[in-house]
Parts: C-alpha cells; structure tokens; sequence
C-alpha cells in the first residue's frame, strides 16, 4: 500500500504542535524529566507519535482525537498533584531517608531498591567516601541523592512546596505541622495554601507567597 505522504506530514506537524503546547502549557519540566509524570508524558507522547503517524488505517482526525486527550489527561494529573499531597505521592513518591547521623537505614535502602554498591557508589560521585561522614542522606523521588555532611553549617530545607506541607521534612528536622502553622500564621499567613514555598535557614524560615512578585 503507498503511503499518504500529505497525512504522514500532517500527523507528524500536528505531533510536534502538540509537543510544543504541552512544553509551554504545562511547563518545560519535561524536557529534562524531574518526575515519574514528567516522564511518563514524554514516552506516551513519543509513543502516540511514533506509533501512529505511519499507520495509515488511522485518519488525521483520529489521530487528532488522540493527541487531544491524552494533553486533557496530563492537564487532570498535573492539576491533581498540585493540589493534592495524596496523588503527588501516588504518582511521584516521596524522598526517603538512607542515612541518618552516620547509620545507614537499611531497611528504607531496601524499600528504595538502592544496594549497599550503589549506595557507596553515588555518594563517592559526590565526594563523599564514608558513611560516617554523612548527617543526613536522603533517596529523592527523581532517583538521586541529597547529602548532608555533618560539617554542613548552611542546610536548607523545602517545608512547604506548591502549598503543601512536606510531613517528611518536618521528620527530619523534629518539627510538627502545628510548629509550621503557628510560625506561617506568626508570619502573617493563616492558610498554608497562600505560601508557594518555605524553606528554612539556619533555623529561620522564609517564606514565599504566591502572590509575591
């Protein structure tokens, strides 16, 4: 069967369109993949594209359709991790803590699928060669690791991001959500949901609102 060369370029104009308005829509976080979602808008979108455009039994239409609901279902997901701590970590997961003062938390390196190798291995890529140099390590959800060395005296944590608490930060760091509330409120802010981050530094918080230019 001869191809339909119009089609194919109509397809293949219609998939990069597509790509360029998810990019600019939904944010550029995909180019360089931070999170499960990330990626996996970028391997159904390669796969959609690649998979259909040389399929000549499905029409332009068709595969228009296509194209149109899959950018509707990354706008629901993306939209529901925003907003939702529960679905963040469905679909992300969340940092896990491996090292703590110096020990190694085997149990969370099992959970996390890091072996004792690739353990040592990621921490020597980052300059560091014993365990017991390490105040606190922490297994990210992108796959990589943040350490903290115990002669660190600058340490910088995310509490609240996108106006949702990090319950695992405050873990780390021996605090509570009320501890976080009463200091948002001192701070001039009565709903969590104004604050679109907070860090903390030197055990002072910082806080940026959404409406901060």
């Amino acid at each position: 069967m001869d191809m339909d060369y119009t089609q194919l370029f109509i397809k293949f104009v219609l998939g990069v369109l597509t790509l360029i308005f998810q990019i600019n829509v939904f944010g550029k976080s995909n180019i360089a993949p931070t999170t499960a979602l990330d990626q996996l808008q970028n391997y159904v979108l390669g796969g959609i594209i690649g998979g259909v455009i040389y399929n000549s039994s499905i029409t332009v239409l068709q595969f228009l359709l296509v194209l149109i609901v899959w950018t509707l279902v990354v706008f629901i997901l993306k939209f529901a991790r925003e907003h939702s701590n529960i679905i963040r970590v469905l679909i992300d997961g969340k940092p896990i803590q491996i090292i703590k003062d110096g020990k190694v938390l085997v149990k969370n390196c099992l959970s996390a699928g890091i072996s004792a190798n690739e353990l040592m291995f990621k921490l020597r890529s980052q300059g560091v060669y014993s365990v017991n140099e390490v105040k606190n390590c922490i297994f990210e959800k992108n796959g990589q690791l943040t350490v903290i060395q115990e002669d660190e005296k600058n340490l910088r944590f995310p509490l609240i991001n996108d106006g949702q608490i990090n319950q695992e930060v405050l873990e780390f760091i021996d605090k509570d959500e009320d501890w976080l509330k009463k200091e948002a409120k001192d701070a001039g802010y009565d709903n969590i949901g104004d604050i679109f981050l907070a860090d903390i530094e030197n055990g002072k918080l910082s806080f940026t609102s959404y409406d901060q230019k």
